[in-house]
């Protein structure tokens, strides 16, 4: 049976339109501001500021956007932005998103991830210009029971440590501000929960892909401390195309499409770590590889999590264009280019254009 081709965006809903984008200094938000930028959004970012390296500054965003460096957790300056720049439509991504981190400093994590998400939520009532919010959680919000058939939207949440616990409770917090507040009158709220994202320019510590990049550029084994565990995996743009399809739906249907929505990768794509690791030195060749580390402090982590995305692809039309091997195969060039010194931005928008015009 042939597959159904993807929705794609309409530049047209985009262009000129103000969108406030939280977390534009990281690696989603960094992806998501320059396709708004590029579609002629105004952008207008609000995150902490950018960490070395810089997917921001390899991306010359400053070019593109308003850019607001300032925490969640500061109420003040968070009314302000948003009372400055009166957005239409808001993507929240500012997070806290590091599961060993949110282990290590649980406090600042809940501070983040809940009261931030309260936080802007606050300063948004009674702004009479937005029209639509996403708030980005994660994969890991659902109570996990192990099950080989990806979680359903209406499964329930969870989470048995602080990054997933966190993301839970900030769907929660959605869900009552969405009830509470934003009624028939006001801006349409939905939750968007995607797999686990790679592609160019993530530098984060601790996450696979970057991990790998930084040990087999120093000519290093890549070390992997649970190789059997199994995640969905999809490109970035995947995951901003379902962020942005949605924003563009809660607009023309706001009723029937708030509410939390799965953007995961097809089931063929929930790969374990070791299948990632061993593509990964095969792309980037030169002698490259992997091996175990055992360490007896890891924080508890689940071996088995996937999501289902039928509910998006039935509604909103949103399918994965690049399967897990096509999202390696543009990931690794991509930082090969970076560490050549290679202008990023260029690249970055063929990646986006190739992405937008594949079926």
């Amino acid at each position: 049976m042939q597959r159904q081709a993807a929705q794609r965006l309409d530049p047209d809903f985009w262009r000129n339109r103000r969108v406030l984008v939280t977390g534009h200094t990281g690696f989603t938000g960094g992806w998501l501001s320059l396709w708004l930028a590029h579609m002629g959004a105004k952008v207008i970012g609000y995150a902490l500021a950018p960490q070395t390296p810089s997917l921001f500054a390899s991306l010359e965003l400053e070019r593109d956007l308003i850019s607001n460096i300032a925490d969640l957790t500061d109420r003040t300056m968070l009314e302000s932005a948003v009372r400055v720049s009166r957005p239409e439509i808001v993507i929240h991504l500012a997070a806290q998103a590091l599961v060993r981190q949110a282990h290590a400093t649980p406090v600042e994590t809940f501070a983040t991830n809940v009261m931030g998400t309260v936080n802007l939520l606050e300063a948004l009532r009674g702004v009479d210009s937005v029209q639509a919010i996403v708030a980005v959680t994660s994969d890991k919000v659902y109570l996990n029971r192990s099950l080989k058939r990806g979680y359903h939207e209406d499964d329930p949440l969870g989470g048995r440590e602080p990054y997933s616990a966190s993301k839970a409770c900030a769907e929660i917090v959605v869900e009552a501000y969405r009830h509470s507040y934003f009624g028939a009158n006001g801006p349409a709220i939905a939750t968007a929960r995607a797999g686990n994202i790679v592609g160019g320019g993530d530098w984060a510590l601790d996450r696979l892909i970057p991990d790998a990049v930084r040990a087999f550029e120093a000519g290093n084994a890549l070390r992997i401390r649970n190789p059997n565990a199994t995640r969905p995996w999809q490109h970035v743009l995947e995951a901003a195309c379902g962020y942005l399809t949605l924003a563009e739906r809660l607009v023309a249907q706001p009723e029937t499409n708030a509410g939390g929505w799965n953007f995961g990768p097809n089931h063929d794509d929930n790969r374990s770590v070791a299948w990632i690791a061993d593509q990964m030195t095969k792309l980037w060749g030169h002698g490259a590889a992997w091996h175990l580390e055992n360490r007896q402090d890891a924080p508890f982590e689940e071996q088995l999590l996937a999501v289902n995305a039928d509910k998006a692809a039935g509604q909103l039309g949103w399918r994965t264009r690049w399967n897990v091997e096509e999202a390696l195969q543009r990931t690794v060039p991509w930082y090969r280019a970076q560490l050549g010194d290679r202008p990023m931005r260029r690249l970055s928008l063929d990646q986006i254009e190739e992405y937008a015009d594949a079926a």
